[in-house]
């Protein structure tokens, strides 16, 4: 059956009629909830229940509430002494927007806008730079243990906090959303599968100032299995942070994990394998990408890595995984930065590039600063040198098959390759 909730602009009066007609729906077995075009739909928290389907005609806008007093309390608050900007991505979320647990057959489908309305839960830091103003932040979609979960052709825009964060989910598919946040929102990621298992990404536009596709094995949802079975394929992504990342969180193993056709553009990283934790990623295919990075504010992780393969241990309680049998097959990378890969032991090797090209050339105001490390037990967490087109640090083997660099001149970059206690195999060559 299908359902039309009334709108009249009141976020208890909307959060009730919406509410009120999926729990109808559930009870009768399943049903489409339908917000219409040309209604705003003012909300509080909605939960979502097995075999709903949440579409949203175009036109139809559905806006969260400004005050956290409208969202429902999903878990535990972080106490004061625990409490700061990175506790959510250490914890479950508090407050999400659109929540669902253990809802099976879950959809949310349309080309209408979902709006977290995030600048109520932000203030200007400076002026490249929002953070919480408070904490922890709401999520705006948090669906965790729901199997056969769509998401399909909404726009997801304004996130206080991780846009769409599926935790524990089996056979998921997220195809042709859109997600707008602003790039000076902190923590604002785009798609986050998070102990997923048999997940596709496709046909999907991200911006935002998070990481855009960032999959994770959280410690707060440990009990699920890890990440592995995702492919990636035909997204345009642009991030403050990093485009396309593996960790940090990374309380269990990555692998087999396909990515494929994508344009990664305007990003402070471009593909970024981070292990801090004691998971490792294995089994990774990059093919056929297109990235452009440019530095931004020290605000953000990352210093430009068109590619950037890191494991170093989080804490001294921690020691890092390490990150195996990865290739990069038809990689274009044009930007203030390249490939960098380091660890702080022999934790990174049997990595592949074939036929990868790489231009080194400045684009923004922002200065050449090296190689961002964080987080990290150690210091430094910033390394100054020269910005090279390859660099390796404690790493190998690394096979160099067909890979090509240009580095403009007079603009303090370094060389094409350079190498400090590792094993590489190939060379770079740099075109007359």
């Amino acid at each position: 059956m299908i359902y039309y909730p009334k709108a009249v602009g009141s976020v208890a009066h909307d959060t009730k009629s919406i509410q009120d007609a999926i729990d109808v729906a559930a009870r009768s077995g399943g049903g489409m909830i339908y917000l219409s075009s040309g209604v705003v739909y003012r909300c509080g928290t909605l939960i979502l229940r097995s075999h709903i389907t949440l579409h949203l005609e175009n036109g139809a806008r559905l806006e969260a509430s400004g005050s956290i007093a409208d969202y429902k309390q999903i878990a535990e608050l972080d106490a004061d002494e625990n409490c700061s900007e990175e506790t959510p991505v250490l914890r479950k979320p508090s407050f999400a927007f659109l929540y669902a647990y253990d809802a099976d057959s879950v959809a949310i489908s349309g080309d209408g806008i979902i709006d977290g309305n995030c600048f109520q839960f932000v203030k200007r830091v400076n002026p490249y730079h929002c953070k919480g103003d408070f904490q922890p932040r709401p999520t705006l979609l948090y669906l965790e243990k729901c199997n056969n979960l769509v998401v399909r052709g909404v726009t997801l825009q304004n996130s206080p906090f991780w846009s769409l964060h599926m935790a524990g989910c089996d056979t998921v598919l997220v195809s042709g959303i859109t997600i707008n946040n602003p790039l000076d929102v902190a923590n604002s990621n785009g798609i986050d599968p998070d102990h997923c298992t048999n997940v596709r990404i496709s046909g999907c536009h991200i911006s935002c100032a998070g990481d855009g596709i960032c999959l994770k094995n959280t410690k707060a949802n440990a009990e699920y299995a890890p990440t592995s079975g995702v492919i990636i394929s035909d997204c345009t992504l642009v991030s403050t942070s990093a485009a396309l990342k593996i960790g940090t969180e990374g309380w269990n193993d990555f692998s087999d994990i396909l990515v494929h056709h994508c344009i990664l553009k305007g990003s402070n990283r471009g593909i970024s394998i981070q292990v801090r934790d004691v998971g490792s990623v294995y089994n990774i295919h990059f093919s056929d990408i297109l990235i452009e990075t440019r530095l931004f504010s020290s605000d953000y992780w990352g210093k430009a890595e068109a590619i950037a393969l890191t494991s170093f241990n989080r804490d001294e309680q921690t020691t890092s995984g390490a990150i195996t049998g990865v290739t990069f097959t038809r990689i274009t990378c044009r930007g203030e930065s390249g490939i960098f890969i380091a660890s702080d032991g022999d934790k990174i090797r049997d990595i592949v590039f074939d036929k990868v090209s790489l231009t080194l050339q400045k684009t923004s105001k922002w200065p050449l600063a090296g190689y961002d490390l964080r987080p990290r037990q150690e210091e430094p967490h910033c390394l100054e040198r020269p910005v090279d087109a390859l660099y390796v640090l404690n790493s190998g083997p690394i096979m160099l098959v067909d890979v090509t660099a240009v580095v403009s001149e007079g603009q303090d970059f370094g060389s094409a390759f350079s190498q400090e206690h590792s094993t590489v195999l190939g060379s770079v060559v740099c075109p007359p």
